[in-house]
């Protein structure tokens, strides 16, 4: 891992604080065209090895591990007994016993020390996978294939293929988005591959298309603060109703059947040229306290900031909303705020 990180401090990369990577040149994340290569150092592999890894797994997430076959790698969340999340991730079946959950890097660690409370109980290894390293790819899948070391790339979402101990899954977004998961020391030679044909970019472009996407991704300021409903988790497949128990089951199923979901999350922008703090208050017109930034990035002008907000439900769709004293304007989600039993989507949907 030293290697890869050297290699883009080389390239003139500085990480910042919440592992962020900015380039000299890099797109700050308004970039629309093209193709682009981003370092993905803010995500991590926590991997769940042994007999016993599928039945561990399906105790302690959202998702049905049944439904993680290689092919496709459901959405999940790892819960409290109080139903408040400690991670979200995506499960992915790397060979017949053997899963990876990929995760924020600040809440690995975390995560595995909550399972392995449980874990002496199955046959199972968990790691902390130090040793992968991560590239986003945003573009024409017909310009990556021969540098990416995966021919097959994955054409549905949330849907993976792997090649010679490389993984390539692919993310929601306007434009194609394949991430790949692949040995750190062979990482820096990929990425002068994969560069030939195209830009590098910042990792707030990849940010940048998780908020168009309505994606939240947990990271250590989040944990334990959401039921998995408030960062519309379920709308987009990452809650299984249908599969047994796990830990937070009881209040998760409760908050959906009773309807008791009170905060929601929403797509916005916020003027201003630097993005707001995470955690940062959402006030209306009347200085009343209505949610919360969850994550925000710089955009396509000087003049505002895309962002994900957690808002509560009660608020009215038609009132002012404010960050510190900059006006906050609500987008409209891509998909719609309903259930999506996973079940019903795990052959996906042809996106290229």
């Amino acid at each position: 891992m030293d290697d890869w990180l050297a290699h883009l401090t080389a390239l003139g990369g500085r990480q910042s604080g919440d592992r962020d990577w900015a380039f000299p040149n890099g797109d700050n994340g308004s970039a629309i065209d093209g193709e682009h290569l981003v370092p993905l150092t803010h995500l991590s592999i926590l991997e769940c090895d042994g007999p016993d890894a599928a039945r561990f797994l399906q105790g302690q997430t959202s998702a049905n591990v049944e439904h993680a076959d290689g092919d496709f790698a459901p959405l999940t969340a790892f819960c409290t007994p109080k139903g408040r999340m400690i991670a979200n991730a995506e499960v992915l079946r790397v060979s017949a016993e053997r899963y990876w959950l990929l995760l924020h890097a600040s809440l690995a660690a975390s995560l595995a020390t909550q399972l392995g409370k449980y874990a002496p109980f199955y046959k199972v290894k968990l790691s902390h996978r130090e040793d992968l390293a991560l590239i986003g790819m945003i573009g024409s899948p017909a310009s990556w294939a021969s540098a990416a070391g995966v021919t097959d790339l994955p054409r549905l979402d949330w849907h993976m293929t792997q090649q010679d101990g490389t993984v390539a899954l692919r993310q929601p977004a306007d434009r194609p988005r394949v991430m790949l998961i692949l040995p750190a020391s062979e990482a820096a030679a990929r990425w002068e591959s994969l560069s030939r044909s195209a830009g590098v970019a910042d990792t707030a472009l990849w940010r940048r298309a998780d908020i168009d996407a309505g994606i939240a991704w947990l990271t250590a300021d989040h944990s334990d603060a959401f039921l998995p409903q408030m960062i519309n988790w379920e709308a987009l497949g990452g809650i299984s109703f249908r599969k047994g128990c796990y830990t937070g089951q009881e209040v998760v199923a409760r908050a959906h059947f009773r309807g008791q979901v009170k905060r929601r999350l929403r797509i916005a922008s916020v003027e201003g040229t630097s993005p707001p703090a995470i955690g940062d208050e959402i006030r209306n017109a009347e200085a009343k306290r209505v949610g919360e930034i969850f994550q925000a990035v710089n955009g396509d002008t000087p003049e505002e900031c895309p962002a994900l907000a957690v808002l509560n439900t009660s608020q009215d769709e038609e009132s002012e909303l404010f960050v510190g004293g900059r006006r906050l304007v609500l987008r409209d989600l891509p998909y719609p705020l309903e259930r999506l039993d996973p079940e019903s989507v795990v052959d996906g949907n042809v996106t290229a």
